[in-house]
């Protein structure tokens, strides 16, 4: 078997759609989500930065969960629509790292990043007397910072590892993007130790967090219950729900598709999967504290001039 010379040949993405009139039409479908998700995220970046009622922890949080979001879409998005209308599928190998150290920053620090907003929402319900100390300005910059450089370091590490090991099977990806997971299957070697780093990995930067998440809305809910007003109720009910949208959209296909021993994942399913964290899950995210909020809504009434008899 002929080992792989890395400087001289590229990867192949086998891509997400087949190269059909239905391919075509499903790949227009993923082109326009792909646009209201960028329109979406990028007006709530402008919105959130141009209204003064809205410089709070929440929506300074939010900001950026959507420029994540955005970093998302130009990750994996581009790439694939290009390739099925151009015909070519090949991915240089240097493209293909920093595709895959970009995707894995994002996933990691998206995943942080929600649970410090749940953390936010914990502490504005159950601890509104602290509040203001518990989520200060400097406190809030230190969440964001964190999330990134952790997200980063991780994502150095395993593209690193992934651009390091021999490839001397086929180099075609069965994905739509450089998923390192997807990779290991070309290796030549045992992966193993890899595999396991996965696994550990994936727990740290999304499983722990979705516990903490779990614990903190239930914490929440809990103090919801026992409030007297009923308006604050309704209210916490709402922005509780819509994390919980968010989290449950995000959250479930990840884990389920890295936590998932290598013999029992399937490279269809994967790509499935992949759709609702990587397009799905970036477009629903503006639109779900938009149309939920009320806070927002002002916002783009008094910002765009727009408004709204969307009955909350």
């Amino acid at each position: 078997m002929e080992k792989w010379n890395q400087t001289s040949n590229d990867f192949i993405l086998l891509g997400l759609f087949p190269q059909n009139q239905t391919g075509l039409l499903l790949l227009f479908f993923i082109i326009f989500i792909f646009f209201l998700a960028s329109v979406g995220n990028s007006a709530m970046i402008y919105l959130i930065r141009s209204d003064p009622r809205l410089h709070t922890p929440m929506y300074f949080l939010l900001s950026q969960l959507s420029l994540m979001d955005l970093m998302y879409l130009s990750t994996t998005v581009p790439k694939m629509v290009f390739n099925f209308l151009s015909g070519q599928k090949g991915i240089s190998y240097l493209g293909c790292g920093v595709q895959s150290f970009f995707f894995l920053t994002m996933a990691c620090s998206e995943g942080l990043l929600l649970a410090s907003m749940a953390y936010d929402r914990y502490v504005a319900i159950c601890h509104p007397l602290h509040y203001c100390i518990r989520m200060s300005k400097r406190m809030c910059v230190k969440m964001i910072m964190g999330s990134w450089i952790l997200g980063s370091i991780n994502s150095l590490a395993h593209t690193v590892y992934a651009l390091h090991i021999p490839y001397c099977q086929s180099r075609a990806i069965n994905h739509f993007f450089c998923d390192i997971p997807a990779m290991l299957s070309l290796a030549c070697m045992d992966t193993w130790v890899y595999e396991y780093m996965v696994f550990v990995s994936t727990s740290l930067f999304l499983l722990l967090p979705f516990l903490g998440i779990t614990a903190s809305y239930g914490w929440v809910l809990f103090a919801v219950y026992h409030m007297r007003s009923k308006d604050g109720r309704k209210k916490a009910f709402t922005t509780c729900s819509t994390h919980l949208t968010v989290v449950t959209f995000y959250y479930a296909p990840f884990v389920y598709t890295y936590l998932r021993p290598s013999n029992l994942r399937s490279p269809a399913e994967d790509k499935i999967l992949a759709v609702f964290y990587t397009i799905l899950t970036p477009m629903l995210n503006p639109i779900i504290y938009s149309l939920r909020n009320k806070e927002v809504l002002g916002a783009m009434m008094r910002v765009f001039g727009i408004y709204s008899s969307i009955k909350l």
